[in-house]
């Protein structure tokens, strides 16, 4: 009797809440909220070395800098910008009295294994595994910091099971919108990082529960592995990860029927990665996919410019066989590598990767050398030019071509 008491509850609650904006979609992005979790007196995951609300912050500074460069139509709110404590219900208040389009909520992981590594993205809803409940809790268990929790949340206990029965009955106005930005971040995060893709998931956050926009909570990486805690708080790690966020950003904000023409994008840092395994994806319709089909592999295709050795004439490559490039554009068609676009470049390839055509420039030795040329292409107005690394003719993520250097060097 009391579960039907407090499902009914629920639902009234749901349903009076809920009314205004139900069949509402976002057709413009003009104003975007950036939540660095955590702060003050709430450090958030402690890794070796460094606590999670300092990473979360570096990160939200950067993404916020960089979306106000490169659009300057859109308005950039933190919810904090300095190590203070701000209760999860303000946080999404804070989106909600502006009026936010968006709100994007940076997180670092942790789990007892330190083995686990990798990022992932939340969207508001029903956990499917333990390991999100377990996530989930971690992240709402700060509000025991707050002195009228159980005012403020209605009595919700984050460490209880039962209390997020609740969110069973929740479906977020929003959940298409904020699913396409989640999974956009993972590809970008893909590409970008150089960070395991763990998929997109769904998990009762009281801080995404309480917004009435598009919302997603980016666990950016896991400060219980020494790598990843070693790459998070590096000035390159953070950059990257930003960069990411603002391409999927960029890309949400084109799909929305924006047309006006974002500004030049520099300073934006990328680094390359091919995903491993993908686990738990939500799709757009709420769909779970609970395992990745093994992957079909693929060569992808490389041409060369006219006057270089034609791909016939380039001797079959060994597995340690590497070389880095520059990648300088993706376009969804083949604009061939003979475009004005490439003019003067040097060693223009093209590859299919993920459905789209990409070009590189450069046949570089070392990580060293192709950062030297990654610059040179920035300078050039290739203002997203990013490293990317290949194994023969397959694109290897960078990390797997200094394992590959390595051993080499120890076979010597």
């Amino acid at each position: 009797m009391r579960w039907i008491t407090l499902i009914f509850l629920v639902l009234a609650i749901q349903i009076i809440w809920i009314s205004p904006i139900l069949g509402q979609e976002k057709t413009t992005l003009k104003t975007v909220v950036i939540d660095a979790g955590h702060g003050g007196k709430d450090p958030g995951t402690i890794g070796q070395k460094v606590q999670e609300k300092k990473i979360t912050l570096a990160i939200a500074l950067k993404l916020g800098k960089l979306i106000r460069s490169g659009f300057q139509d859109v308005k950039v709110i933190y919810t904090r910008d300095k190590d203070e404590f701000i209760e999860l219900h303000e946080r999404a208040g804070i989106a909600n009295r502006n009026k936010a389009d968006l709100f994007i909520s940076i997180h670092c992981n942790a789990n007892p294994s330190h083995a686990l590594h990798g990022v992932e993205t939340y969207v508001m809803g029903l956990h499917r595994s333990e390991a999100n409940l377990d996530i989930a809790k971690k992240e709402n268990s700060s509000i025991l910091m707050e002195p009228d929790y159980t005012r403020n949340y209605n009595g919700f206990d984050p460490n209880s099971d039962e209390s997020y029965i609740t969110f069973t009955l929740f479906q977020n106005a929003y959940l298409d919108q904020s699913t396409e930005l989640a999974a956009t971040i993972q590809d970008e995060m893909k590409d970008r990082t150089g960070l395991n893709d763990r998929g997109v998931h769904q998990a009762g956050f009281l801080v995404l529960y309480k917004t009435t926009m598009p919302s997603v909570l980016v666990e950016t990486g896991f400060l219980s592995n020494p790598e990843e805690e070693k790459f998070l708080m590096s000035e390159n790690g953070q950059e990257y990860i930003a960069s990411a966020i603002c391409k999927a950003f960029q890309r949400l904000k084109e799909n929305v029927g924006k047309t006006a023409k974002p500004a030049d994008m520099k300073g934006i840092h990328n680094k390359s990665v091919i995903p491993a395994k993908t686990e738990t994806i939500v799709a757009a319709k709420n769909k779970h996919v609970p395992e990745e089909p093994k992957k079909q592999k693929k060569e992808p295709e490389i041409t060369t410019l006219s006057g270089s050795k034609s791909p016939e004439d380039i001797p079959p490559q060994k597995a340690t066989d590497l070389f880095f490039c520059v990648q300088i554009a993706t376009e969804p068609t083949d604009i061939g590598i003979m475009s004005k676009k490439f003019a003067g470049l040097r060693d223009v390839r093209m590859y299919r990767h993920q459905g789209m055509y990409k070009y590189t420039t450069g046949t570089e030795k070392t990580v060293e050398d192709a950062l030297k040329l990654q610059r040179e292409m920035q300078k050039k107005g290739f203002s997203d030019a990013f490293v990317v690394a290949f194994s023969g003719r397959e694109r290897i993520t960078i990390e797997q071509a200094r394992k590959l250097i390595s051993a080499q060097e120890k076979n010597k």
